[in-house]
Order: structure tokens, then sequence, then C-alpha cells
């Protein structure tokens, strides 16, 4: 028969023939190293997206009509970033929302953005 060795640290596998790893530490630090890449930018595309929600809702508290309008220096000073988004609204006159979750902007002019939360679907 032969010996099984550990796919991450090489020691010997004791138990079922379809091990490939000695311990739950070893399958850990094998699959976190082969998959960070993947992860890494998710969580970075994540981060921007958590970030821009942030802001898009902090500038909506207190706004009982739940639109304001902004400059873009305010949303830039922030720390928004422009090109992470969760989908785009088109309406009917071709106007596009860019929502981040329920939190949406619309461009008005080259410095001014009206931003607007969307009320939840059932």
């Amino acid at each position: 028969m032969d010996t099984r060795v550990c796919a991450e640290c090489g020691s010997k596998i004791a138990g079922r023939l379809d091990k490939k790893f000695c311990s739950d530490g070893c399958r850990n630090v094998f699959n976190n190293r082969n998959n960070s890449d993947a992860n890494n930018l998710v969580r970075n595309i994540n981060n921007a997206l958590r970030r821009n929600r942030r802001i898009l809702e902090g500038l909506l508290a207190g706004k009982p009509d739940g639109k304001v309008r902004v400059n873009i220096n305010k949303l830039a000073s922030a720390g928004f970033d422009f090109e992470y988004y969760t989908n785009i609204y088109t309406t009917k006159t071709g106007a596009k929302y860019y929502f981040c979750y329920e939190y949406g902007y619309l461009r008005l002019d080259d410095d001014l953005f009206m931003v607007v939360k969307r009320e939840a679907r059932d």
C-alpha cells in the first residue's frame, strides 16, 4: 500500500483513503494560499462598494425626502470611487442612475450630482 502524504506539509496521512491533508489547519493554509489572489480582488471590490454606500448614506442622513444635491468635490474628498457600483437604472427619458445597493446618484452636470435612496422592493 502506498504511503499517503499531506499536500501541504508532507506528513503521513492516516484515515480515509481520499484524504489529501493531515489536518484542517493544513487544508486551510493550502486553500487560502491558492485562493489569495481571487480573495484579495473580491475583498477590495467589496470594500470599495461598502465605502461608496456609506458615503451616499451619510449624505442622505437627515434628508426626509431621500434626495440631496451634492458637488463632485464633496464626493471625491470623502473617498467616493465612481468606478464601483452595483447596478445602473435607466429611466424612460434616458437618465442613468448608478446605484451602490439601495443608494444611487445621477449626474446632473459636470460638477453636480443628485443622490437618492431607492425604497425596498418586496
